[in-house]
């Protein structure tokens, strides 16, 4: 068992703690502002209309007070887009089933979709392939954000594309219809495989009365072009007729309920004990300044399986924490950064434990803090990328699931080597305390001085020490910004930004959620250079 040497009662995990709970108070502000929606105005007018809000919708899809982990709530931060790119997206468990599911906020524009939404929506689709999850969408939706269909069109086709996929591959599709399905909309019910619409509520058609007008000088009404009815008794793109919203999600569990479905993958342990020391110890230990280390099995202390860890390799290669763990009931591996950098030894001795893993068929989970692979003339002479080759070679063909937590820094290759989201993890979570980039502000502002240096030096000028400091400045602040946790969340380069405290819960439902699907078959390797 992991014996902490964490001081609960010092300054510094004061001070910590009082740091990360700030930026907690800052990621439930941002989150506030995707529960609201498109603003009290309109949500008070989708509530006039007699209609469930997106998260109201999904709460009563669910199962009694059954987890919901919620995916990219912070998607379109930072853009000109509301927070949360106008959908919900999760895992939730209906009738003892896990499922991905997404659903339109209408109170956003209509529900239209903007390209956060698309990039949100293929992301859902993603994870319900590659994990064997039953997809559940919750549609009402004008089709496409017409001002940015340049960036929705073209690309956005994969969503239909994903539904045929999901479907083909045995993994059933739902659509719950409760309002105007329109244009490209119309084809989420059209390639699902069960569709159920509200009556005289959903309005599935390609084109409405406006543009049929338009196109064929045809006159008609929403009734008979797209009506639930008509879909239900005519058309038949209906499964079922729904006499209401709370009907619709009645008959959408009854359908989850009537697949009967099985997971393939490990199942856990019974015997799960709850880590030795308490979740609430991890707000006091990421620090301030990133550049000061802080020891990993701190936080596996607190996560894992009864504290309990077996470390490989303890004594080689230190500053990467490596060895085998269980997290409610499931083994997995675990490489966690120690102090940083990466070294020669560090990536040889991560090669070796990936390789293990896939041998054994044991998840991975990365606890990314690292600033990247280590630079300088003796690294370079002993092989440091030949070395760090060999670590990427392993990740990136490695085929047990992997799982990253982002901790603190992330900069560099190194953010490729602990399985950035590149390399494809099947999930990727940060804490409030990440930062991502190149590399470090201070680090990639002074490579742009030394080059500009260089060059006036070239030219035979004299270097303009004001501008170069103006420069400095600017690039750092622009670089600090570009690498928060809340931007690269906005951007989707994450699954979320998460309270510490949530890890080993977070981490759990997604162990849980990757083994609905069977266990990989061994994956080959490429050459690795000695």
């Amino acid at each position: 068992m992991i014996r902490s040497r964490l001081d609960t009662t010092s300054e510094e995990h004061a001070l910590r703690r009082a740091a990360m709970l700030a930026k907690l108070a800052d990621l439930d502000a941002e989150h506030a502002k995707a529960v609201a929606g498109g603003g009290e105005k309109y949500v008070e007018r989708h509530r006039r209309r007699g209609k469930l809000l997106a998260r109201e919708r999904v709460e009563l899809l669910v199962d009694p007070d059954s987890p919901f982990l919620e995916l990219s709530p912070l998607a379109a931060w930072g853009s000109d887009f509301p927070v949360g790119a106008s959908m919900v997206s999760g895992i939730g468990v209906i009738e003892g089933v896990e499922c991905v599911i997404t659903a339109n906020d209408p109170t956003v524009r209509g529900g239209a979709s903007n390209p956060w939404t698309l990039k949100k929506s293929l992301r859902a689709a993603d994870i319900a392939l590659r994990n064997r999850l039953p997809y559940v969408n919750l549609v009402e939706s004008g089709g496409a954000d017409l001002p940015t269909q340049k960036e929705i069109f073209i690309p956005g086709g994969q969503i239909f594309r994903d539904l045929t996929r999901l479907s083909a591959a045995g993994i059933p599709t739902v659509a719950l219809v409760f309002g105007n399905s329109t244009a490209g909309g119309a084809y989420v019910p059209g390639m699902s495989d069960h569709v159920v619409m509200v009556r005289d509520r959903a309005k599935v058609f390609l084109g409405g009365p406006p543009l049929v007008k338009m196109a064929t000088g045809e006159e008609s009404d929403d009734e008979s072009l797209g009506g639930a009815e008509m879909h239900a008794r005519v058309s038949g793109l209906a499964d079922h007729l729904a006499q209401d919203e709370y009907d619709a999600l009645r008959i959408g569990r009854r359908i989850v309920r009537s697949l009967d479905w099985r997971k393939r993958g490990v199942t856990p342990g019974t015997d799960v004990r709850e880590p030795a020391y308490p979740a609430d110890d991890l707000l006091g230990i990421v620090p301030e300044d990133l550049k000061v280390p802080f020891d990993p099995r701190e936080v596996l202390a607190r996560v894992v399986d009864g504290s309990e860890f077996e470390e490989f390799k303890p004594l080689y290669g230190a500053s990467l924490v490596t060895g085998w763990a269980r997290i409610h009931g499931y083994p997995v591996g675990v490489l966690a950064n120690a102090r940083g950098v990466l070294f020669s030894e560090e990536s040889q001795k991560a090669t070796q434990f990936i390789q293990l893993a896939d041998q054994s068929r044991t998840p991975l989970v990365f606890l990314q803090n690292t600033t990247g692979y280590m630079v300088g003339k003796e690294y370079e002479q002993g092989g440091i990328i030949k070395h760090g080759a060999m670590m990427i070679n392993a990740v990136s063909n490695s085929t047990v699931p992997h799982l990253t937590v982002v901790m603190g820094a992330s900069y560099g290759a190194g953010n490729y080597g602990m399985c950035g989201r590149a390399y494809d993890p099947r999930f990727l979570f940060s804490w409030p305390s990440a930062k991502s980039a190149v590399m470090g502000p201070a680090q990639l502002a002074g490579v742009l001085s030394i080059v500009g240096r260089a060059s006036a030096a070239a030219r035979g000028q004299v270097y303009d020490e004001e501008a170069d400091a103006a420069m400095r400045a600017m690039v750092e602040a622009q670089i600090e910004a570009e690498s928060l946790a809340f931007f690269l969340s906005g951007r989707l380069y994450d699954d979320g930004v998460i309270d510490p405290r949530d890890t080993r819960t977070v981490l759990g439902m997604c162990l849980s959620a990757v083994n609905s699907a069977p266990v990989p078959e061994p994956g080959r390797f490429g050459v690795f250079r000695p």
